[in-house]
């Protein structure tokens, strides 16, 4: 079987065949910013993709155009997800593409009610947030059970119409007599359940959880997200895992809500590429698939990941988390979940920065006092690989790679070429 490199440092070049490694290909990249990590980390991995997917988050529409021609020429397929300007991509994406079932639909619900991470920092009534999460499921199942080719526009549009007042017994909906044809035809339908439940509360108590929902759904979906939604071309999730493909996804490094919908997307994707490994004759992806998360710990939790990451190396599946300290991802996930996530991360690469329990950590892993770690050289970096002594090593200079400076000059050159 062929398989792609991995370019860790300076003179730290490593297979991905599990086979020959014997450890998995998840990586942890822990520096501050500004260290180096796209350049380092990166863009080596686009290089070096030639025979598996690969799906990477950018916040820089340059990589995105630098790279496209250099896949194209591979004989990838290449899925160009912009969030930030939808007209500049090639696809959208519909939270609806990946609901098959009424678990799927909890499962989307929760991810939406759930994806601001100060909620997992709050000691508020969970209740609030089972009832948000209840009437949104009960609004999706119904879109989808009466509505042809529907998307998640068509859901966003029914909460935006949803109104209520209350009643003589509960509380009266506009949509109470749609509700009730569903429920006539089919008593047990989810979406009735879910509803009745919503129904029975006191007018306070319904304004609490649907202000609950509508704060969701305003921080996350602004104007592009709901255009990328209704675009013609959706992302095609198994044709990452069926023929070689590149998924480019644009974010904004500014705008928080952008980085909320972010991980929210990558608990859909993870949890459909292992539904999809789960019904195949063998249990893995046709084709290995790598997943680049920048900033993977500045948005909201990815849901189940801690579950998930775990069981990505039989799947063929395989991430690399770019963080800026462990803090941060146990503030993210909480101590446990943080410590389950790096302990699934066969290498890790420490490329420095002023987090202090961090740092005591990484001295610890290497045996060498707290001072080497702290005020470690500007370019250098440290490499953890599961069965092997730490290296100390240098960042790898990513402006002495041949095949980088050919694709920087055609770059170059297409773009002058368009100014003119």
């Amino acid at each position: 079987m062929t398989t792609d490199r991995m370019i860790l440092g300076e003179n730290c070049v490593y297979s991905t065949d599990p086979a020959e490694t014997g450890i998995n290909n998840n990586v942890i990249v822990c520096g501050s910013s500004g260290c180096g990590k796209t350049l380092s980390i990166s863009e080596p991995r686009l290089l070096e993709t030639c025979h598996s997917s690969l799906i990477t988050t950018v916040t820089k529409r340059r990589i995105v155009n630098k790279y496209k021609p250099v896949f194209l020429k591979r004989g990838y397929a290449v899925q160009d997800l912009d969030f930030v300007d939808p007209s500049r991509g090639n696809v959208g994406f519909d939270l609806l593409c990946c609901v098959k079932t009424d678990k799927d639909i909890s499962f989307l619900a929760e991810s939406i009610v759930n994806a601001d991470p100060r909620k997992n920092r709050s000691n508020a009534d969970p209740y609030w947030d089972e009832s948000a999460i209840s009437l949104l499921s009960a609004i999706i199942k119904y879109v989808m059970i009466t509505q042809h080719e529907c998307t998640f526009t068509d859901v966003l549009e029914m909460i935006d119409r949803l109104e209520f007042k209350d009643g003589s017994s509960q509380i009266e909906t506009n949509y109470d007599k749609k509700f009730e044809l569903l429920a006539r035809r089919d008593p047990t339908n989810f979406a009735v359940t879910c509803w009745k439940s919503f129904r029975l509360l006191p007018i306070k108590t319904a304004s609490c959880v649907f202000g609950v929902l509508n704060t969701a759904i305003d921080t996350i979906f602004s104007k592009e997200l709901r255009e990328t939604m209704s675009m013609e071309n959706q992302v095609d999730i198994e044709r990452l895992a069926m023929r070689r493909t590149v998924l480019f996804i644009t974010t904004s490094p500014v705008n928080p809500s952008l980085h909320f919908f972010i991980n929210m997307f990558y608990a859909q994707i993870f949890k459909r590429l292992f539904e999809f490994a789960e019904n195949r004759p063998d249990g893995m992806l046709p084709v290995p698939v790598h997943v680049l998360c920048d900033d993977f710990a500045t948005g909201g939790r990815i849901l189940n990941f801690p579950d998930y990451i775990s069981i990505f190396r039989e799947k063929r599946l395989s991430v690399t988390l770019m963080l800026q300290s462990e803090s941060q991802l146990e503030s993210m996930y909480g101590a446990d979940d943080a410590t389950t996530i790096i302990n699934n991360c066969d290498t890790y690469i420490y490329m420095g920065g002023m987090d202090l329990k961090t740092a005591q950590r990484i001295s610890t892993r290497l045996d060498a006092p707290l001072d080497e770690v702290l005020y470690m050289p500007i370019g250098q970096e440290l490499i953890f690989r599961r069965g092997a002594r730490p290296i100390v090593t240098k960042r790898y200079d990513i402006f002495s790679n041949v095949l980088w400076q050919r694709i920087t000059r055609q770059y170059e050159e297409r773009i002058a070429r368009e100014e003119r």
